[in-house]
């Protein structure tokens, strides 16, 4: 399984911004079909945030969770080993554990499963993110 290493997490105030980072071990066309970004906030369980298809089918599929579309955007480096989420206009709600992660799974391809903890694979340690 290939390895992934989140950054970029801290404390901000409301209406700020965080970068978040993940990098992973092997290059994105060799290590996964999907990866992406989830959180998972105190007492709560996993979500989806941002989810990007590799696209070796074709163009890439993205997916954003309704309440950070127009805030989060997932994109990635052209050396193809990091991924990151640009977040802006912060909240109290996005307060969470982020998560990177990277999927083997077929089913992460459908649409159905875009935002779906449980066909994800490989996943990094967590970056904490706190909005106050």
């Amino acid at each position: 399984h290939v390895q992934l290493v989140e950054s970029g997490g801290g404390s901000v105030k409301a209406g700020g911004s965080l970068r978040l980072s993940c990098k992973f071990s092997a290059p994105f066309r060799e290590a996964s079909r999907c990866m992406g970004w989830f959180r998972q906030p105190p007492g709560k369980q996993r979500e989806g945030v941002a989810v990007r298809d590799t696209g070796m089918m074709g163009a890439p599929h993205i997916a954003y969770a309704e309440d950070v579309k127009g805030r989060f955007t997932i994109s990635r480096d052209d050396d193809g080993f990091t991924l990151h989420l640009e977040m802006n206009s912060l909240k109290p709600e996005d307060t969470a554990m982020y998560y990177c992660a990277g999927s083997l799974d077929g089913r992460c391809v459908w649409e159905k499963y875009y935002l779906a903890p449980h066909v994800f694979t490989d996943w990094g340690q967590g970056t904490q993110v706190t909005v106050s």
